[in-house]
C-alpha cells in the first residue's frame, strides 16, 4: 500500500478495497514508528486526519469523490492551516496556531484530502538542507547521516520514507526540487502566479512558490489539479482557464527539442552527478527526443542576485514578527524598542537573523541602487536568456543539485558554500520559470541523483509528459530506501 500511487489509492478507496480510515492509520502508525527518527514531522494531530478520512469516507459512499478524496497529504509547515500548530520551522512562531487555511490548504480540503501533519523546514524557508529548524534537522532517510535538502526538507524525506502518499513544499531558490532530488523523489516548482500565495507565510514574495512533491509525475499532475487555480487574495495570482495537467502524460516524445545549457555542464558537478545526467539525456534520446546546445550566459550571475533580492524581501516581509500581535515575545524587557530587539533576537535563527541583516543593508540609502537596483537589472537579463533558448528547445535540462546529499554539519561554517547547492536552481526562479526534478539514478554512497527540467511559462503539462515517459522507461522513481 505504502508503494502505490495516487492514482491507484484513489481507485482503491472508490472500489472500497480499504477505507480512507485505515489508510490514514496505517499512514499515522508508519509515522509513529518512523518520525523519531527522520524529524520529518512538526505537528501531527491524529485525531484532526481521522476525522476528516471520517468524513471523506462518507464522501467517497455518497459517490461524490474527487481524485484525491481520503488520500493522506502532508502540508509544509509554511502554510496555514486552521487550528493547526503553524511554526514555519521557527522559534519566532513556537506558538502561533493559524485562525484561517491557506489557500492551497483549502484546495486539498475541498478536494477531501487529509491533511496528515505539517513538515519540518528550513527557518522561514531559508536554508539548502533543512539544519536551520528550530526544530531540529530532518535527516535523509537514504543515510541519516546526511541532509534531505531545504528548506522542503521535512516534506521530500517524508515522501521518500514513504510518511505520506504525497506532500505540499515551496520553492523560493530551489527548495522543492533540491531536496526532492537529494531523497529520490519527484518535485514540482510551477510558474510563477499559478497556484495562490495567500496564507503561504512570505519569505522573497517575488520568488515564493508552492508546488507538489510525490512519488511520480503522475502523481504531481493529480495535485497540480488541485493545486492550481486563481485567488483574488493573492495580488500575484493569474487568472486563467482550469487546466487538467493529466492531459498530455501519455504523448509520446518524437520530436522533442531538448536544450542543454553549456553552464550547467561546467566546473562545480561531481562526477557521479554528471554521469547520472548523461545516462538520463541517452534515455530520451531513445525516447525519441533530440538534443539542442543552448546557452544561458547570465545563469552564472544567479546566485549573487539571488542574494541580493530574497534578503531585501525578506528583511521587509519579516518585519511584522516584533513580538507585539503574535509570536515569541522576550519574557524579559525594559522598554518597546528593547522588546522589539530581544524577541527579534532570541525568536530568529543564524541564517534568519545574517539574511534580514543582508536585506536591510541593500535596502539602505546610498546601497539600494548599487545593489538592489543592479540586481533587479541583471534579474530581467536572466529571464530573456531564457526566452532565447525556447526558440531553438521545447525544454531544457541539466542537473539539479550539483552533488548528492552532503553530510550533516558538513556545510554549517561555509554560508557561501551552501548558497551554491542552489547554482542549478534559482535562475528558474528569477525568470518565474516552472521546474522540475526527477530521480535519474544514483551517485556515491549510493544516494539519489536529481534530473532539472525546466519549461517556458504555463508549460506544466509538457514538463509533466516529458517526466512520466522517461519514469515509465526507468524505475529510479519507484525505489524506496530501507528504513
Amino acid at each position: 500500500m505504502f508503494e502505490s500511487s495516487l492514482k491507484q489509492l484513489g481507485d482503491a478507496l472508490r472500489a472500497k478495497k480499504i477505507s480512507s480510515v485505515e489508510l490514514t492509520q496505517s499512514y499515522l502508525d508508519r509515522m509513529a514508528q518512523l518520525n523519531p527518527q527522520l524529524n520529518a514531522y512538526i505537528t501531527i494531530n491524529p485525531e484532526t486526519s481521522l476525522a476528516q478520512a471520517k468524513a471523506a469516507d462518507a464522501r467517497l459512499a455518497a459517490g461524490s469523490a474527487d481524485a484525491l478524496t481520503g488520500i493522506p497529504i502532508a502540508q509544509k509547515d509554511i502554510f496555514c492551516a486552521k487550528d493547526w500548530l503553524t511554526t514555519c520551522g521557527s522559534r519566532m512562531l513556537h506558538n502561533f496556531v493559524s485562525p484561517y487555511d491557506a489557500h492551497i490548504i483549502s484546495q486539498f480540503n475541498n478536494a477531501g484530502a487529509i491533511n496528515l501533519g505539517k513538515t519540518n523546514m528550513d527557518e522561514f524557508a531559508m536554508g539548502s538542507s533543512n539544519e536551520t529548524s528550530y526544530y531540529g534537522a530532518v535527516k535523509n532517510p537514504w543515510d541519516t547521516q546526511r541532509v534531505p535538502g531545504g528548506s522542503s526538507g521535512g516534506t521530500a524525506a517524508a515522501v521518500a520514507a514513504r510518511l505520506c502518499a504525497a506532500a505540499t513544499g515551496t520553492d523560493t531558490g530551489g527548495s522543492i526540487r533540491q531536496p526532492a532530488a537529494l531523497c529520490g523523489i519527484s518535485g514540482l516548482k510551477p510558474t510563477y502566479g499559478v497556484c495562490s500565495r495567500y496564507g503561504m507565510i512570505a519569505f522573497a514574495s517575488s520568488l515564493d512558490q508552492a508546488g507538489p512533491m510525490g512519488r511520480s509525475a503522475e502523481d504531481l499532475a493529480l495535485m497540480m489539479n488541485v493545486m492550481a487555480g486563481f485567488d483574488e487574495r493573492d495580488s500575484t495570482s493569474l487568472q486563467r482557464d482550469k487546466e487538467d495537467y493529466t492531459r498530455d502524460l501519455n504523448k509520446p516524445l518524437t520530436g522533442l527539442r531538448i536544450g542543454l545549457p553549456k553552464e550547467f555542464f561546467a566546473e562545480g558537478m561531481g562526477a557521479d552527478v554528471a554521469k547520472a545526467i548523461e545516462a538520463a539525456i541517452a534515455e530520451y534520446k531513445k525516447l525519441g527526443a533530440t538534443i539542442v546546445d543552448i546557452s544561458l550566459p547570465n545563469s552564472k550571475l544567479s546566485v549573487p542576485v539571488y542574494y541580493v533580492l530574497a534578503p531585501a524581501e525578506a528583511s521587509s516581509n519579516l518585519s511584522r514578527f516584533d513580538g507585539v500581535r503574535y509570536g515569541y515575545r522576550a519574557p524579559e524587557y525594559s522598554d518597546l524598542a528593547d522588546m522589539y530587539e530581544k524577541s527579534r533576537a532570541q525568536g530568529f535563527g543564524a541564517e534568519v537573523q545574517r539574511r534580514i541583516m543582508i536585506g536591510t543593508y541593500v535596502l539602505s540609502h546610498g546601497y539600494y541602487d548599487a545593489y538592489y537596483i543592479k540586481a533587479q537589472k541583471i534579474r530581467r537579463l536572466i529571464a530573456q536568456d531564457f526566452v532565447e533558448a525556447y526558440k531553438q528547445c521545447d525544454v531544457i535540462m541539466g542537473p539539479t543539485s550539483p552533488s548528492t546529499a552532503f553530510k550533516l554539519g558538513e556545510k554549517g561554517d561555509d554560508p557561501v558554500q551552501m548558497y551554491l547547492s542552489d547554482i542549478y536552481t534559482i535562475a528558474v526562479n528569477l525568470a518565474g520559470l516552472p521546474g522540475m526534478s526527477i530521480p535519474c539514478g544514483f551517485g556515491d554512497n549510493n544516494m539519489p541523483v536529481g534530473l532539472q527540467i525546466i519549461g517556458n511559462y504555463f508549460d506544466e503539462a509538457r514538463m509533466l509528459n516529458v517526466a512520466h515517459q522517461f519514469q515509465l522507461a526507468t524505475d529510479w522513481h519507484s525505489r524506496a530506501p530501507q528504513l
